[in-house]
């Protein structure tokens, strides 16, 4: 159920708070400044922040190509 509540919080986030997450367990991560075991279960949400990431921007780039197939399909008729 952990990991469930994990998703869901990671799921909220916007692009910018993952990224920002996600660079502060690298920092924290690289410095030595947490244990191993919870270095781990860093790792781990560091992942799912990048899989998230990657969702968001995947997404992103759908759009803008339907945005670009539409604007050439409206220009081709105004010739």
């Amino acid at each position: 159920m952990a990991k469930n509540n994990q998703k869901n919080d990671i799921g909220k986030l916007g692009f910018e708070g993952a990224i920002g997450e996600l660079g502060s367990i690298v920092s924290k991560i690289e410095k030595g400044e947490i244990a191993l075991q919870d270095s781990l279960k860093q790792y781990e949400r560091g992942m799912a922040l990048i899989k998230h990431c990657r969702g968001i921007l995947q997404r992103a780039e759908k759009r803008i190509e339907k945005i670009s197939k539409e604007e050439k399909s409206g220009d081709s008729g105004k010739s």
